[in-house]
């Protein structure tokens, strides 16, 4: 178990309990998983096919937003040496978790429906931890068991198949959004016990592997909803209302944002139960390029951010109680001529990465910029601790710290764009065939290169989400 880390809270897992997903942000970890020998700058790989998760060599990617195909992945050499990992079991002298904001055990009066609070007697494990990759040349979204590195369910993201699939977004309560970046939404459901009959086959229909089933064949689905935009990509669900009555989230809804021809673009709010829309907003002054916004986050109150992608793109906020839609001028750097990826972190701090890191304090409205950065990053994420780590990825995962932007590690990885951290607090790099699970204090790496034009700037796991808005009950 790896314990005072500088990133955080290291092993997040999310804690079974008689009220199912509850985030168990505890001092101590909930579950951990620690990888194996590797010690200072260097990263040791094993690669799972995803048929029989037996080691394969791993290879680097490369790949562009505006075409993306099943040829992303191109193998080259690689310098990484060998090795394995190993699930180290936590130790159980420790005692049960503590919770991270009562700084007691948690079964000490604490009720049973607090999100955010380890129980100590439901456990060490997760109820799960998935990443959650578009398989953008397929039309297509994987379902990745983040402990086992397998591939545990595929799923249509369109009904003809050609939406290119890029963002991923996971609730509280576990489901996912995904973007088609050629129009329309699909939410999925991350349990079967949520699933409903719907095709009329008997019994339940649903992948449980690397093969999708047909559209009209699988019932894991909860909706899509269509848009007719020419460029979809932000998704980012709000935090909800926890119900203490139930034990779960209520009125979760989903951001997205589009644009038609190069210059009109919306933002929208989603009503994530029903898949309906609740409400649009225009969002003037945008300068005219090919995707308009970009990526997207949330903060603490499920506000939405999100960057437009042109030369010298703007920062718009969207409020979720008024859609009131502010435009703030977007960092603007001599040699950075598009942000690519976005995240908000536990401090409220948004980010745009790319070459360089650009910090945005929304109480100042100004802008902190990194100095050049050794790689040219795309996909960024930020760990739990309040002044932490931000992970950035491209020819590998770099993390710099967040106050001082001094580099702390460069791992190698097979190239990457998209960034999350899983609720084991292992990182992830996703791009073309391969999402490449590492360990953030060895840099080991365990990939699964079963994916297809994989290409996702998002919060594939829901850490993000709850590090700014799952640790307490809303409302």
């Amino acid at each position: 178990m790896v314990l005072g880390s500088r990133w955080g809270i290291m092993r997040m897992a999310w804690q079974r309990s008689t009220c199912g997903f509850a985030l168990c942000a505890g001092m101590l970890a909930c579950g951990d998983s620690t990888s194996g020998t590797g010690s200072g700058e260097q990263s040791m790989s094993s690669t799972l096919s995803p048929e029989t998760g037996n080691e394969t060599t791993a290879g680097g990617a490369t790949e562009s937003d505006a075409e993306v195909s099943s040829d992303a992945m191109t193998t080259s050499p690689t310098t990484m040496p060998p090795g394995t990992t190993t699930d180290e079991p936590a130790d159980s002298s420790l005692g049960p978790p503590v919770g991270f904001d009562v700084g007691s055990h948690p079964d000490a009066g604490i009720p049973d429906c607090a999100p955010g609070m380890g129980k100590g007697g439901g456990g060490s494990d997760p109820e799960f931890s998935y990443l959650w990759a578009a398989n953008s040349a397929e039309g297509t979204i994987s379902k990745i068991d983040t402990e086992t590195v397998l591939e545990i369910g595929r799923f249509a993201t369109r009904p003809d198949a050609l939406g290119s699939p890029s963002r991923t977004s996971v609730s509280l309560s576990g489901n996912v959004a995904v973007a088609n970046r050629s129009g329309g939404i699909t939410k999925i459901f991350a349990r079967e016990s949520d699933c409903q009959e719907s095709n009329g086959m008997g019994g339940l229909q649903t992948s449980n592997n690397a093969v999708a089933l047909a559209w009209d064949v699988e019932e894991c689905r909860a909706w899509y909803l269509p848009f007719d935009y020419d460029s979809q990509r932000p998704v980012a669900w709000a935090p909800g209302e926890w119900n203490t009555a139930s034990c779960s989230w209520h009125d979760e809804r989903l951001w997205t944002a589009g644009r038609f021809g190069q210059q009109q673009t919306e933002v929208v709010l989603i009503d994530g139960d029903a898949g309906v829309v609740i409400d649009t907003v225009d969002i003037p002054g945008l300068k005219a390029d090919q995707f308009g916004l970009y990526g997207g986050a949330v903060d603490s109150e499920g506000n939405f951010w999100t960057t437009g992608w042109a030369d010298g793109n703007s920062l718009v906020r969207v409020d979720i109680d008024n859609m009131e839609a502010t435009v703030f001028p977007g960092p603007s750097v001599v040699g950075v001529s598009h942000w690519y990826g976005m995240t908000v972190d536990v401090d409220g701090y948004v980010w745009n990465c790319a070459s360089r890191a650009a910090r945005f304090d929304p109480d100042t409205e100004d802008w902190t910029l990194s100095p050049e950065l050794p790689w040219w990053n795309a996909g960024c994420m930020a760990d739990a601790e309040p002044g932490g780590l931000l992970w950035m990825g491209s020819q590998g995962l770099l993390a710099i710290d967040r106050e001082t932007f001094e580099v702390v590690h460069m791992w190698p990885t097979p190239s990457s764009y998209g960034v999350s951290i899983d609720f084991y607090g292992y990182v992830w790099a996703v791009s073309g065939n391969g999402a490449h699970r590492v360990d953030p204090d060895t840099g080991e790496v365990t990939s699964y290169n079963g994916l297809v034009g994989a290409y996702s700037y998002s919060d594939m796991t829901g850490y993000a989400l709850n590090t700014v808005g799952g640790g307490t009950p809303s409302g």
